[in-house]
């Protein structure tokens, strides 16, 4: 048989159950049971009661593969504490021919059993319900007396050790006054930040001063003497650093110099950004806008030589048209089943090459497997002798340790599926291209370069090789729209050449995109 370890330990509950206690147990479990141990998963710090737990959740994923037989836990509550958890993720490793092993409590696999297991799982969930309401009562209890009750401490504060009061911390505190007369003076958070680190100064986990931890500072109640714990809020609940008055005219001055949450997104709804070449002189085309004596704003891709006026003459186009060309082509090869079969068939003979480790063990273990054939029919023939059976037992211990090799690399890296890549590019015709979520992520994974003439656009894709080639003539067909470029320059095909060799990786590409999106 073949398994997995699995080792789990809450913050709140780090004794005897240690990540490596527990490992140690399981192993010799395994050991004792004859079962091969490919992979051990470990999850530090997360408690049982919820199942977004980052390796847990990837050994339920691997076991749809079905390369190990059994899961080995210390005890049953490693795996969960709630009975609907646990009965649903069983369910997963029931069909996926996967049993749960408790390394501790022998359960018998008889309706007993069943019953035996049940009230394991029933008494870990009352367990961690029980601690869960001890705990939020003794919090709940601090709050009412505005004690300490954990977590970061703000700047300029201390705690009491035999109260758990707070406490004014005479070393720090400047520090929050400074920071609130600063920018109550017209200094930047960055500015503020910067002129900290400059200086040596820290926060309190012992990290240097951002924008986000000087905006956080500037509007925590805490430096007014505001207690708060969940909804519990307890004014003069701790001493004051500031005023109430300096805290107000600062947020005012908050309120004034706030962005709107669209300005940061400019540069980012630009999708062409890094991809769009001019095909005069080869550079960048990137975004800028302009504003219409109506108030319109108006958004274009522009050249960077000819922006900076030194010497390209190539007019800017309009965003919205250059985009929705490219997400059209796109959407062409989505549709084209015949394209798409062939890119899976690239995309399969990526990942052999790619994988240079496994084809290699596969071969050994086939020539550890002829060689075991060949012993055993010796044996048949009445060659049996000391060197005979010693030789048996080194291949039979090498295809095993192959096996458990194979099966290592296959978790740590595995395959997708033809189906699978069909699955992933059938699903992208569904994207709605009037999203612009929808249109970044065709774009992200599709589109290496476009380089824009005066009378034609060059695309290389990452699923095509070489470039393909639109004409004005072609696209007007399709759409009357195309007044924004003018006709003329000659041909510019040295520049392609160029990009060509950049797209030599763009199998390998399409293959780490597509396992992010369908995992």
């Amino acid at each position: 048989m073949t398994g997995v370890i699995y080792a789990r330990y809450s913050s709140d509950h780090q004794r005897e159950e240690s990540i490596e206690g527990q490992i140690r147990e399981c192993e010799a479990y395994a050991k004792k049971n004859g079962i091969r141990v490919l992979k051990v998963y470990t999850d530090r710090a997360f408690s049982a009661k919820s199942d977004n737990r980052p390796d847990f959740q990837k050994m339920i994923t691997d076991s749809h593969r079905k390369l190990f037989d059994v899961i080995i836990v210390w005890k049953l509550d490693r795996f969960s504490r709630d009975r609907y958890h646990m009965a649903h993720y069983k369910h997963i490793l029931q069909k996926n021919n996967v049993q749960l092993l408790s390394a501790t409590e022998p359960i018998p696999t008889d309706p007993a059993g069943i019953m035996m297991e049940s009230m394991l799982v029933g008494m870990a969930e009352y367990y961690s319900v029980e601690l869960a309401q001890k705990i939020n009562r003794g919090m709940t209890e601090n709050a009412l007396k505005c004690k300490y009750n954990g977590g970061t401490l703000p700047v300029g504060y201390k705690i009491n050790k035999q109260t758990r009061l707070y406490e004014i911390d005479t070393t720090t505190s400047p520090i929050v006054r400074e920071v609130y007369n600063a920018y109550l003076d017209g200094k930047t958070m960055k500015q503020i930040a910067d002129n900290l680190n400059e200086r040596g100064y820290r926060n309190t986990i012992g990290r240097k001063f951002s924008i986000d931890s000087i905006s956080r500072m500037l509007q925590n109640r805490h430096y007014i003497g505001e207690y708060k714990y969940k909804d519990m809020i307890t004014p003069n609940g701790v001493p004051a650093i500031i005023s109430p008055e300096l805290f107000d005219a600062v947020q005012e001055r908050i309120s004034k110099t706030k962005k709107a949450p669209s300005s940061h997104k400019a540069v980012d709804d630009y999708l062409l950004t890094t991809k769009l070449y001019c095909g005069h002189c080869g550079s960048f085309m990137v975004g800028e806008s302009g504003t219409s004596n109506s108030n319109r704003i108006y958004r274009y891709y522009k050249c960077v030589t000819a922006k900076r006026r030194k010497g390209c003459h190539k007019k800017a186009v309009r965003k919205e048209w250059i985009e929705d060309i490219v997400i059209n082509e796109i959407r062409k090869f989505l549709y084209d089943d015949e394209a798409i079969d062939e890119m899976i068939k690239l995309v399969m003979q990526a990942q052999r090459q790619e994988n240079k480790k496994l084809p290699l063990l596969k071969k050994e273990l086939r020539s550890v497997e002829k060689g075991i054939n060949n012993m055993l029919n010796a044996i048949q023939d009445g060659i049996y002798n000391s060197s005979t059976k010693r030789r048996l037992d080194e291949l039979e211990e090498r295809k095993e340790a192959l096996e458990t090799e194979i099966a290592n690399e296959q978790l740590i890296k595995p395959l997708l599926e033809p189906k699978k890549l069909k699955f992933y590019f059938i699903n992208l015709r569904k994207l709605d291209t009037t999203k612009l979520e929808d249109r970044r992520s065709l774009i992200n994974n599709f589109v290496n370069a476009v380089v824009l003439h005066d009378d034609r656009i060059d695309f290389v894709f990452n699923y095509q090789d070489g470039t393909k080639t639109v004409t004005f003539e072609e696209l007007k067909e399709e759409s009357a729209d195309s007044s924004d470029l003018l006709v003329s320059a000659r041909p510019y095909r040295v520049f392609i050449t160029n990009l060509n060799v950049r797209n030599e990786h763009s199998i390998s590409f399409i293959i780490k995109s597509g396992f992010l999106l369908m995992f």
